[in-house]
Formats: structure tokens, C-alpha cells, sequence
């Protein structure tokens, strides 16, 4: 039985701009198997958004495959795309997206509202991913009592809520000081080691040195697809 979280085979993405008509990704192949912990690369406008999205069945492909997990969700319809989402992925953004109105506990809670969770069982779970990221001295601040490492961890949070089959981060470090940076990174390390598989996007290679594999994008094609050392933070040889 195959381990591959995703596979894309050809898979294109085009948009008409007017008369013109814009080419995002070219034929992008690649597989990712469970436990991976990826980091997409490359300049802008190169496609990094545009595979961000197809990834997070935020969009479909113009042709080409898309299988995630044991399911081709190449064709599927928005409202069965919204439907994949809820159930089977989790998203961190730079900007954290949180609902200013509820508390830490009540956000992380958000995913599982709309998965149909029983209050009491959906509580329960936020609270134990509160302070699995280490906000348990914070359940009912609300996110502008909270320093931007803290939300990111909320962020973090509410991306596990539903145990996804795969968490996407979009710059998860780009509005963070390097010390709370760093501990977001190690955060995500932490969550790997765990089984956890990890689709980031940078611009920063100290931050993709902390995955296990690079992809770099190119005018919407892959140029690299590498293996990285396993991430030594001390800069140690063994």
C-alpha cells in the first residue's frame, strides 16, 4: 500500500488574464510520502502560491493528476474541495488568521465546529493542543493579549485540531522576531518527529534547513528537488 500524503503527475495551472493567458505551473511531478517535512522554494512569481493553493484543494488544476492520500481531487467540485479541507488538512499562515473575539481555546475549537464535534469532546481536545504547544497558562486570552509567537501557536494549534493528513505553512516565521521564530521552527520539528507530514513555503534557507527535503520552483516548474543534511541547530559535526 502506497505511504504517498501527495502525488502530482503533469499537473498545470493556468489563468486568463484578459487576452493573455498566464502559465503558473507547467507540468509539475512530484510525490510526498507520510512523515515528510518539505520546504517549497523559489522566486517570486515562480508558482510557490499557486502550489501552495492546489495543495490546500483551495483551487484545481487547469490538467493534470492531483491524488491526496487515496483520493484524486483533481475534479472534484468546490463544495466537495471545502469538504476535503475541513477533514483532511491543516493551515498556518504568517498573518495567523485568528478570530479576535475568541479566546485561544475557542479558536482552536473553530475546525471542529465545522466538523460537527460535540462541544464538550471539542473543548477537551482544544485545551490538550493549547497546552501541547505550551499555551496552557493562556486558554482565555484572546489573541491581542498574546505576543505574534503565541498566535502563531494558536495558529499551530487550530491546524491540528482536525488531525490532518498533512499541515501547509505559508511563511509561518515572516511576521515573527528570530527568537520567537526559532522556537515556531522548533515547534514544527517537534511535530514532525512526531509522524507529523509538513508542507512549508519560504523565502528563508535557514528556515527550510529545518525540513528534510527542498523543492525549488522556477517559472512554474520544479529546478530542484533535494534531500537536506538532518538539521544539526548547534552546527556540530557527530
Amino acid at each position: 500500500m502506497s505511504t504517498s500524503v501527495v502525488q502530482f503527475i503533469d499537473v498545470r495551472k493556468t489563468y486568463q488574464m484578459g487576452l493573455v493567458t498566464v502559465e503558473a505551473l507547467r507540468g509539475v511531478s512530484l510525490e510526498i510520502e507520510a512523515g515528510e517535512y518539505v520546504s517549497i522554494m523559489g522566486p517570486s512569481g515562480c508558482g510557490k502560491s499557486t502550489l501552495l493553493n492546489l495543495l490546500g484543494c483551495l483551487d484545481r488544476p487547469t490538467s493534470g493528476c492531483f491524488n491526496l492520500g487515496d483520493e484524486d481531487v483533481s475534479l472534484l467540485d468546490d463544495d466537495a474541495l471545502s469538504t476535503v479541507r475541513g477533514a483532511r488538512l491543516g493551515f498556518v499562515f504568517q498573518s495567523y488568521n485568528l478570530i479576535q473575539q475568541l479566546t485561544v481555546v475557542e479558536n482552536i475549537e473553530v475546525p471542529l465546529y465545522y466538523q460537527g464535534c460535540h462541544e464538550a469532546e471539542s473543548r477537551a481536545v482544544a485545551e490538550d493542543l493549547a497546552i501541547r504547544v505550551g499555551l496552557g497558562d493562556r486558554l482565555r486570552h484572546k489573541p491581542f493579549e498574546l505576543s505574534g509567537g503565541q498566535q502563531q501557536r494558536v495558529a499551530i494549534a487550530r491546524a491540528l485540531a482536525n488531525d490532518p493528513l498533512m499541515i501547509l505553512a505559508d511563511e509561518p516565521t515572516g511576521n515573527l522576531d528570530s527568537t520567537s521564530g526559532t522556537e515556531i521552527l522548533e515547534l514544527f520539528d517537534q511535530l514532525n518527529a512526531q509522524g507529523k507530514t509538513l508542507i512549508l513555503v519560504t523565502h528563508d534557507p535557514n528556515v527550510a534547513r529545518h525540513s528534510s527535503r527542498t523543492i525549488r520552483l522556477r517559472d512554474g516548474v520544479v529546478e530542484m528537488d533535494v534531500r537536506n543534511p538532518p538539521w544539526n541547530p548547534a552546527g556540530v559535526n557527530p
